[in-house]
């Protein structure tokens, strides 16, 4: 692509400034077909971040996007044009803001609500150091509704600090945006509820708006305005922009096309799919059945729950600490809570998870989608963690599918479980016939006379066994493989009764905590010789999931050359 300078944008006329943005449009629509990404949320704040790069000097000025995943037209108009085929390509440039990418990225972002927060603290840094420059905040109406903004917005008179807070209302988060703070936006852009801009006012905020965001006439003198009051109270920009800005059937399905795959893939069940129906199927016949979500209903798969039982379908927005008491107390009233929710993101309910749910040994079941490497969103999104920080805590049950068919199987039990219950899966999988299952035992897979065991949790850690016990095979070399489906309660009854000397441990997660972890506190007191194989103790950057599980601990070349020397020792 041709390269546009921020100098460009300082100096171009209107109508110039309308065919940077349809060029910075296409590019972003032809990479992301290529490369997969956030399509309609980048096509839809083309305008506002020309506008934005226009009125302030970055990197001097600083820009917090909120979430991140819109932040493309920033990097295209930075100092990443060149590179930006490379979007979200293992060693290319990075879907969201990375601070060690460019100086024009200033804080890394990747989930909801923290920006208000983070532009605070730089502003109150800056004035502490006695600089001089502007912070801003952008942030969409969905991440608004999240319950860190409002504490970030209760200390804007504490820390005595000016920051600019755009938010860009678009109506969406990634589903439709729920909510009593989405009502309030909505009167503000009817023109109505002059209260709500008291309310502002009394957080200490000039409230400006409402402008339409794809639309320089507006935009630019509103910016202006900004600026300028911004010498001297904090400022919120209300702004309207079209998800999906510029390509029809972007504008009109913004929810399928929030996030776009890359081309090519191979074609598996979605375990989110089978969520679906299985929810659908249980609650036909099981009135207690509620399904919660934040703010992720057709990502993960319950459109259809929530069209046929809408009186038992809730989706509280991106509040998921919210989303995780409301299970809990649901479930004090005898019904089956259902929540659904990606891994990276259950990390921010971890006390709820503890107090409220676990604490009260309630039955709520957590479905826990995109564990494991999601791969192409990088260190933000990355679901390595739940295994570890899920395990201490008493009363919960964990469960780790093998494909789609013990997916079901693990849905369905949970209605019978009376307790606090997670099942982790990753995004898509072999669907497979649904096998009763029982709660807390194991299953082995193949049984051999060798002095090895496997035990693998989860469908990678399974293909990536199975694998390497085909290729071993050709080599005369054998080993027990067990599906280690549960990590707690671990199989006490099965591990006892293991002949095998040597024990490898496989998962979708970071060694530290997990399955290793339980099976080495399981035999510390014997002979057996515990061979842990996750993810290294650090942030795991984009790429492709079976290229990272490779290069960060899953090494399928490891594992091979550990059989072939426990061979070699006899």
């Amino acid at each position: 692509m041709t390269i546009i300078t921020d100098a460009e944008v300082k100096t171009a006329s209107v109508p110039q400034l309308k065919e940077i943005c349809e060029k910075l449009r296409k590019e972003i629509f032809d990479t992301v077909s290529v490369c997969g990404g956030h399509l309609s949320s980048n096509l839809g704040t083309v305008e506002l971040t020309v506008a934005l790069h226009r009125a302030f000097d970055f990197p001097r000025d600083k820009i917090i996007f909120d979430v991140g995943h819109q932040c493309y037209t920033h990097k295209l108009l930075s100092d990443r044009a060149a590179r930006f085929s490379t979007l979200r390509q293992e060693g290319g440039i990075s879907g969201f803001p990375k601070r060690q990418e460019s100086e024009y990225d200033c804080y890394d972002t990747g989930h909801a609500g923290t920006a208000i927060s983070a532009a605070l603290g730089i502003a109150k840094a800056r004035d502490l150091q006695g600089e001089d420059f502007n912070v801003i905040a952008l942030i969409g109406d969905g991440s608004f509704n999240n319950g860190l903004v409002f504490e970030a917005l209760n200390s804007l008179h504490i820390l005595n600090t000016r920051v600019l807070i755009v938010v860009n209302d678009n109506g969406m988060s990634i589903s439709p945006t729920v909510g009593g703070t989405h009502d309030i936006l909505g009167e503000l852009k009817a023109g109505m509820k002059p209260e709500s801009i008291a309310l502002f006012e009394q957080y200490g905020l000039t409230y400006m708006g409402v402008y339409n965001g794809n639309d320089f006439s507006e935009l630019l003198p509103a910016l202006d305005e900004a600026k300028k009051t911004l010498k001297t109270s904090s400022v919120l920009l209300h702004v309207i922009t079209r998800k999906g800005q510029g390509y029809p059937f972007c504008e009109n399905a913004p929810e399928a096309t929030h996030g776009v795959s890359p081309q090519g893939g191979e074609a598996q069940k979605e375990y989110s799919a089978a969520l679906g129906e299985e929810l659908c199927a249980l609650a036909e016949h099981d009135k207690r059945i509620v399904a919660v979500t934040a703010a992720m209903t057709d990502s993960l798969g319950l459109r259809e729950f929530f069209r046929r039982f809408p009186e038992r379908a809730f989706d509280v927005g991106i509040c998921e600490e919210h989303a995780s008491v409301l299970c809990a107390a649901m479930a004090t009233q005898g019904m089956r809570p259902y929540y659904a929710i990606y891994s990276t993101f259950l990390q921010r309910a971890f006390d709820e998870i503890i107090h409220d749910v676990c604490g009260q040994e309630l039955p709520v079941t957590f479905c826990i989608d995109r564990a494991g490497i999601t791969g192409a969103d990088g260190e933000t999104h990355q679901g390595v963690f739940d295994l570890s920080y899920l395990s201490f805590i008493p009363n919960l049950t964990i469960a780790i599918p093998k494909d789609v068919g013990e997916f079901r199987a693990m849905l369905r039990a949970g209605v019978r479980w009376n307790a606090p219950l997670a099942i982790r899966y990753p995004r898509a999988g072999v669907e497979s016939p649904v096998l009763p299952i029982e709660i807390g035992k194991m299953e082995i897979l193949h049984s051999t006379m060798s002095d090895i065991t496997m035990l693998a949790a989860g469908e990678r850690c399974i293909s990536l066994a199975e694998e390497v016990r085909r290729r071993t095979a050709e080599r005369g070399m054998d080993f027990t493989l067990v599906n280690a489906r549960f990590l707690k309660p671990l199989d006490g009854e099965l591990l006892e009764n293991l002949p095998q000397k040597h024990i490898i441990t496989l998962e979708d997660n970071v060694k530290i905590g997990g399955l290793g972890d339980a099976i080495a506190r399981f035999y510390r007191n014997s002979e057996k010789k515990i061979y842990s194989f996750g993810y290294d103790d650090a942030f795991i950057p984009h790429g492709t999931p079976r290229s990272l599980a490779e290069k960060h601990g899953l090494s399928r070349e490891a594992l091979e050359d550990l059989i072939i020397s426990l061979y070699a020792r006899g």
